[in-house]
């Protein structure tokens, strides 16, 4: 992708920030944050280097998202809250997302490609999961989420607006916070860090299918880049349980603690893992292995951890 004009909400986040890098050498960007999550760290060496630059303000703001989207080509809407206040993630991750559709019909973008989430999918005993299946959200997160979907179709069909939604299955990565969607890794590597057992919630053998933040990345660039519209998944095809990726981490961190399990959480999802068919159409195949994209991670972040 180059010579493109391209906005990014909670552009100053884990995966907006890094898309922002991945595209800055050859494009035009305008990040988007109210750093309520998101943290300018994670974008200092982009502003006023790179020809990026950055509007700290809400999506909840529907008269700056219309000046901050004039001229622009592609948004990609990253921001988003991930808390159990219903009342805010309504007016965040609906509305918020309402108003970037709103300015983006108004000022004629190309295409807008929206954050979703594998929890709409919910608690299944199908496995792996097919966007066409029926959807069973069970946290008002999970809903918001559903909810722009169904927005982002809706403009596409009514306004002829382009709009392709990602749902995100669990993904990790270099700079992710514990404020993120799935913040599962980072939660377990700073216990590990701080010589302190992990907590397990349950048996430990749910399973979830971790893909890591470069591979979204790029199948956020491939969408753009294609002419499909829809609702695609992005992961892996493959899961592993919480106790095997724990049992990894300390492997290649070199510290083994015993595991502490407690009363599985509700609402818990016992199993998930995506069918990663459909996204092939725009050329999406995730190519990290857990492995390798945990050790990744350990090693980017800031060298605070020892890899044996």
């Amino acid at each position: 992708m180059k010579n493109k004009k391209i906005a990014i909400t909670g552009g100053a986040g884990f995966i907006g920030s890094r898309l922002a890098h991945a595209l800055a050498d050859n494009n035009k960007i305008v990040i988007i944050d109210d750093l309520s999550t998101g943290n300018m760290k994670n974008i200092a060496d982009l502003i006023g280097i790179k020809d990026v630059s950055f509007i700290q303000a809400s999506i909840t703001n529907l008269k700056i998202l219309k000046d901050a989207l004039f001229g622009i080509d592609l948004v990609y809407h990253e921001a988003g809250v991930y808390i159990g206040d219903f009342l805010k993630t309504n007016e965040i991750n609906i509305t918020g997302t309402l108003n970037v559709l709103l300015a983006a019909r108004d000022n004629n973008i190309d295409k807008v490609v929206f954050a979703s989430s594998s929890a709409v999918y919910g608690d299944t005993e199908v496995i792996p999961v097919v966007e066409n299946m029926p959807l069973n959200p069970q946290t008002v997160y999970a809903l918001s989420k559903l909810a722009g979907e169904e927005y982002c179709r809706i403009f596409t069909n009514v306004y002829g607006l382009k709009t392709t939604c990602l749902r995100y299955f669990n993904v990790y990565g270099p700079g992710q916070s514990l404020f993120s969607p799935a913040c599962l890794i980072p939660i377990i590597v700073s216990k590990i860090n701080q010589n302190q057992s992990p907590v397990i919630f349950g048996d430990g053998e749910q399973t979830r299918d971790f893909i890591f933040v470069d591979d979204v990345v790029r199948a956020n660039i491939l969408a753009a880049d294609s002419d499909n519209t829809g609702v695609f998944n992005v992961g892996t095809g493959n899961d592993r349980s919480i106790n095997f990726l724990v049992e990894e981490i300390m492997r290649l961190m070199g510290k083994f603690l015993p595991l502490v399990y407690q009363e599985q959480r509700p609402n818990d999802i016992k199993q998930s893992r995506a069918d990663t068919s459909k996204a092939k159409i725009f050329g999406f195949e995730a190519s990290y292995k857990l492995e390798q994209g945990l050790r990744e991670t350990l090693l980017l972040n800031n060298n605070l951890y020892d890899i044996q």
